[in-house]
């Protein structure tokens, strides 16, 4: 799961354990640390353990309590050693309770998963140790509850944690794979995290959520394949410390103990209701492949004196058995046919195998049958992470090899521009000891990746061209979302360029929502016209108000206006459209063919030769700056624009490149005039500008500069050219 927190939990000899007599040694070993650094507290101390222990005989006493008739298997066996957490756990956990799980229900889903991701991380290390196993290879999830001393407790027999383990894993939240979302709701912790995509086995902020519902945890654990010695017990109020003591523990796992507040174990939010945490376990975890048990409890009838006639109905109450009942489907939820889940499971699952609040935007399962057998079941989010665009962000979709779990982040499977797709891909056919180095060789892989790509690129497309309006808004809000991110796989996946340009949105001179695609355009395209036209700008306003729109507009061409920084180095990929070619009006020369009538060519070809001494003269003005002067055939309101030479970089993408800290060759466009402008008229008069002719000349491409969004190199040079030229 997202947490991928090893909560491993006891086999079923430490799911026998007494809970009672844990409860007692877990404030024995609170108490110890207490005193180490707060002996003003003794007395309070004190009084909490008395009350423990007095809770502890009254379980003992209790014939129907949970753990009355099963004995222990955990001892202590050295002094409780005080640390502090690494992370500011504090306001951490602050964020936790208070910020990220609104919802307190969800501690019950966080500790399920991380107890099932400890069985399926022991799963995975047993495939080349079965002693692993240690003659216990029913691998399971229990729950037991504790009405006597207010406990629930989440026990597993998976790979279990030692020493080195707690202090590691439980000692610091800045293991969680979700340490950047806290990042996005605070700004107390900074430092980035690489994840090596081996979380499973790693405790994070789902094993802290338990801190809702619980004023103190107990973690008892031991490692598979140690020995019962190296058994350790790990406990905190969550309040910055914690403490360790080693203990001898029979069987291998771990049992979280979650000693819940007095507003949770009673009244509407009592999770002490075992007909309440089965429903939260159904609701939450029923697709876990593990079988999750509880109790047994059976309806039991008080006995009647054999005196008694009267027809009064017989009395009774529910009452705990010895035997442990299976509470969850127990089946992975993508091993099922479609038809038979629900909307609700499918959303549920997404939640739990990503830990987003939000249900997914759309999803597809499908099984697929070919040279490689595997089962797809992909997820696109409803909104992007704030690290879409980060070298730390996690991407890659979980992998199992015949209900193996092999990993939480292959992110062999999906191309990099559909890294947002969550999901679970189950193969049938990769090796169990399959490595990430052999995912990045193996031909098998390469088949579900692009599968994997064609399905998400159809289940879009589904969305796009469907008539009904919830599945349009559905794409619209897709597109808001990763409309970015999906232009990337125009240079990254050329073998589904074409579906992906299709998908493609965009603003236009003539329709300013992100409703236009390439054939929507092409179907609006004059009869003469021969080319889709298109303009990348720094924003809507730039590419509306730039000068290389006047001609456009006067003869009424629609023109597609990319405003995405990624836009200008996307289309370097993308030179045609159904047939039609894609053309870039601000690079090279514009011709509009058939769109532009003789008497107008001739008229440019006259401008051309009237205006070749001004041309040369602005070329030795301007020196270096530009790489050509000549007169324009796309201007009608403004002086002048500056061109990009075709082959070169346009000044959006030199400014993305140099933002991103790579070295630019230095470039020079072309400055075109307009032959009608009064400024460039008195250029053409240069006697009348006693000797300004070179000062004009340069706030003329400055200008031209400004309006395509450049940024100037001499902004102080540029005003007192402009000042001198106004006091003339």
């Amino acid at each position: 799961m997202s947490d991928n927190t090893t909560t491993s939990i006891d086999s079923t000899d430490t799911t026998d354990a007494t809970l009672n007599t844990k409860n007692t040694e877990t404030s024995k070993a609170t108490d110890k640390a207490d005193k180490a650094d707060q002996t003003e507290k003794a007395s309070a101390e004190k009084q909490t353990v008395e009350t423990a222990e007095t809770a502890d005989t009254e379980t003992a006493e209790t014939a129907d309590t949970e753990t009355a008739e099963v004995k222990n298997s955990a001892s202590d066996t050295s002094e409780a050693k005080q640390h502090v957490f690494e992370a500011e756990v504090a306001q951490l956990l602050h964020l936790v309770t208070h910020s990220l799980y609104s919802n307190a229900d969800i501690f019950v889903r966080e500790l399920v998963s991380n107890a099932s991701d400890a069985c399926d991380k022991l799963r995975f290390e047993a495939t080349a140790n079965d002693s692993l196993y240690e003659d216990d290879g029913e691998l399971k999830v229990r729950i037991a509850i504790d009405d006597a001393a207010k406990t629930i407790t989440f026990i597993d027999n998976g790979i279990g944690m030692n020493e080195a383990d707690t202090i590691e894993n439980l000692g610091t939240i800045a293991k969680s794979g979700t340490k950047a979302f806290l990042e996005q709701l605070s700004d107390a912790q900074k430092q980035s995290q690489k994840q090596d995509g081996q979380l499973i086995g790693q405790f994070g902020v789902g094993f802290y959520s338990g801190f809702i519902v619980a004023d103190t945890i107990t973690v008892e654990t031991r490692k598979a394949g140690e020995p019962a010695s190296t058994g350790v017990r790990w406990v905190s109020d969550g309040t910055g410390k914690f403490t360790t003591e080693a203990i001898t523990k029979d069987s291998r796992g771990t049992a979280i103990t979650l000693h819940l507040k007095p507003e949770f174990s009673e009244g509407e939010d009592n999770y002490l209701d075992r007909a309440k945490i089965k429903t939260l376990v159904n609701k939450y975890s029923d697709h876990i492949s593990l079988p999750i048990q509880m109790r047994k409890e059976v309806w039991q009838e008080d006995v009647q004196e054999e005196e008694d006639e009267s027809d009064a109905p017989a009395g009774g109450e529910m009452v705990l058995t010895d035997e442990w009942e299976t509470i969850n489907k127990a089946s992975a939820l993508w091993t099922r046919a479609a038809a038979d889940i629900s909307d609700e499971e499918y959303d549920e699952f997404y939640k739990n195998i990503t830990y987003d609040m939000e249900s997914p935007l759309a999803w597809t399962h499908n099984r697929v049958e070919g040279r490689v057998l595997y089962t797809q079941l992909l997820f696109i989010p409803k909104k992007a992470p704030h690290d879409l665009y980060t070298r730390e962000h996690q991407r890659g979709l979980k992998l199992y090899v015949k209900r193996v779990f092999i990993m939480d982040d292959a992110e062999q499977l999906l191309p990099m521009y559909l890294r947002f797709v969550k999901g679970v891909i189950d193969s049938a056919d990769l090796p169990l000891n399959v490595s990430r180095e052999i995912l990045q060789e193996s031909r098998d892989v390469k088949a579900i990746r692009d599968g994997n790509a064609r399905r998400i690129l159809t289940l879009l497309a589904s969305l796009a061209n469907s008539e009904d309006t919830d599945k349009q808004a559905k794409f619209a809000q897709f597109y808001s979302e990763f409309g970015d991110v999906i232009k990337e796989g125009l240079g990254e996946d050329t073998s589904n360029q074409e579906r992906i340009a299709k998908l493609l949105r965009y603003h236009t001179t003539t329709n300013e929502g992100f409703e236009t695609g390439f054939a929507d355009y092409k179907a609006r395209m004059k009869d003469e016209q021969k080319a889709i036209y298109y303009l990348t700008a720094e924003n809507l306003v730039a590419a509306k108000n730039s000068p290389q729109l006047e001609l456009f507009k006067k003869k009424g061409i629609e023109v597609i206006l990319m405003t995405s920084r990624v836009d200008e180095w996307a289309m370097n990929f993308l030179t045609e459209f159904d047939g039609t070619p894609l053309q870039n009006i601000a690079k090279g020369a514009v011709d509009l063919g058939e769109l532009q009538d003789e008497s107008e060519k001739a008229e440019t070809q006259k401008a051309q030769e009237s205006l070749k001494p001004v041309v040369d003269k602005l070329k030795t003005a301007l020196g270096e700056r530009a790489q050509d002067v000549r007169v324009s055939n796309r201007l009608v309101d403004s002086p002048a624009l500056l061109v990009t030479p075709e082959g070169e970089l346009s000044p959006q993408l030199i400014q993305m490149l140099k933002q991103m800290g790579q070295e630019v060759p230095d470039t020079h466009p072309i400055l075109e005039i307009n032959p009608n402008h009064p400024l460039i008229q008195k250029l053409e008069s240069s006697d009348q500008l006693d000797g300004d002719f070179d000062k004009l000349a340069q706030v003329i491409f400055d200008q031209a500069l400004l309006a395509e969004g450049g940024q100037l190199q001499d902004p102080a040079g540029y005003l007192k050219r402009v000042n001198e030229l106004l006091l003339k």
